[in-house]
Formats: structure tokens, C-alpha cells, sequence
């Protein structure tokens, strides 16, 4: 047993791939873990939480969100958040399961994507920064290396809303950093998930490394931008592909 109070993550997008991998981490390290997410509080839940530490909220819900914030911080004891963790996102596909290009997205799922991938983010910071502040915590932005390139699976709405995400990073860390808030992101490559593109593991042989990623090892560099050991770390967008982007 240990006096030492037991620090919080907030985290979005949690019930698969790297934001699952994410809770587990950090659960592991005694953090508590609020997850956020459209689906309700799963009864076969691998670690050790309970309702009482989910939010289930559509983020693509402006309306929905302010409600939601309002009743995540009722549920902290001490008024502290330690990490906010942005990873949900969406990447809406053709009915055939192809690439949404700039000419054929509809405007209602540009507006969604935004919403998801962009607004969420910048609304959750907004609305727990005295939370943040009161702890000197981080934020950790997950954007994506379609942000920075065409990529052949991710669709023009999602890569232009992480490229927008990277933006608001450096933005955040600006206007954050006098709060004793650090703001970085990470930008993921080709992750072995249950999203992953069908065509993924041909592009894992381009890759130097020659293998896709894990969650478990983007898990291992969000809790390490969230810990004291990146105390004077801000400001970054930290690449996690293998070398994809070289």
C-alpha cells in the first residue's frame, strides 16, 4: 500500500487497438483510467475499473461532449487530471470499403471526421484545463502519417483533420505550456490492428523496420510523453512507423 494519490487518465477511443493497449499500460502503472467511447462499459472489461470509470458519449455530439465533460468531472475526487489522451478517430470509407478522395466525400462526413478528430480534442482540453493545470499534467494529441502524406487507405477527410490535429499540437503547446500543461502527439504508422487496411502488410515490406507495429509499443510512447521522464517535452509530434517516414 502507498500514500501516494493515485494519478488519472482520461482517454478516448479505448475499446480497441492502441487506446486499448493504452488503458492497459497505464493501469498496470496504478493509474486511473476514464475511458470515453460510443459504446457502453464492456461486462468482459480486462482491467480493473467499472462504470463508474466510462463515459460513454458520441464524440461527434457538440452538444453531447459539454454534457459529457460535465459529468466527467463529477466523478474526480480530487479535481485532478493527470493526462488527457485524444485517440479516437473515425475514417469513414466507400460502401465498397475504398479510399473517400477530396472529389467524392460528403460534406456531412467532412463535417463528422472534424468533429471526431479535431473539434473533440480541443473541446476535452478546453473544458478540463483547470483540472490539467491543478495537476501540471500533459495531453497527448494522436494524429497520423496520413497527416503528412497521401496514404492509400486513409481517406482525404481523416489524413487532412490529423494533419489539422499536428497543427493544433504545436498551437496547444503554445498557449498550454504558461499553465504548466504540456501538449505533444504522436503520429502512428501502420499499427497492427483490427482497422488495419487489407493491403498493410505489402506495406510493411517498404517499411525499414520490414514489420508493421504494435499497439503495445504506441501504448509504451504515449505513457512515457504523459510521465515526468518528458518533463520538458512540448510541442512534438513523435513519429511511430517504423521509418515509414524517411
Amino acid at each position: 500500500m502507498t500514500d501516494t494519490p493515485r494519478k488519472t487518465l482520461v482517454l478516448t477511443g479505448a475499446s480497441r487497438g492502441i487506446g486499448h493497449a493504452t488503458v492497459k499500460q497505464f493501469s498496470a502503472a496504478g493509474w486511473r483510467v476514464i475511458t470515453c467511447s460510443r459504446q457502453p462499459f464492456p461486462e468482459n472489461c480486462p482491467w480493473e475499473a467499472g462504470p463508474e470509470d466510462h463515459l460513454q458519449v458520441d464524440l461527434s455530439s457538440a452538444d453531447g461532449l459539454t454534457e459529457a465533460l460535465d459529468d466527467l468531472k463529477s466523478r474526480l475526487t480530487d479535481g485532478m487530471v493527470h493526462a488527457l489522451v485524444n485517440n479516437a478517430g473515425i475514417s469513414p470509407k466507400n460502401p465498397d470499403g475504398g479510399r473517400l478522395d477530396a472529389l467524392h466525400t460528403p460534406m456531412d462526413t467532412w463535417r463528422d471526421v472534424f468533429q471526431v478528430n479535431f473539434f473533440a480534442p480541443i473541446m476535452l482540453a478546453r473544458g478540463l484545463v483547470d483540472e490539467l493545470k491543478a495537476a501540471q499534467g500533459a495531453i497527448l494529441n494522436v494524429t497520423s502519417i496520413a497527416g503528412g502524406r497521401v496514404h492509400p487507405y486513409a481517406g482525404t477527410a481523416y489524413a487532412t483533420s490529423k494533419a489539422a490535429l499536428a497543427s493544433l499540437t504545436r498551437e496547444m503547446a503554445a498557449d498550454f505550456g504558461p499553465l504548466g500543461i504540456r501538449v505533444n502527439a504522436i503520429a502512428p504508422g501502420e499499427i497492427d490492428t483490427p482497422i488495419l487496411s487489407a493491403g498493410a502488410e505489402q506495406m510493411a515490406k517498404q517499411i525499414p523496420l520490414r514489420r508493421l507495429g504494435t499497439p503495445e509499443e504506441v501504448a509504451r510512447t504515449i505513457y512515457f510523453l504523459c510521465t515526468p521522464q518528458a518533463s520538458y517535452v512540448t510541442g512534438t509530434e513523435v513519429h511511430i512507423n517504423g521509418g515509414q517516414h524517411v
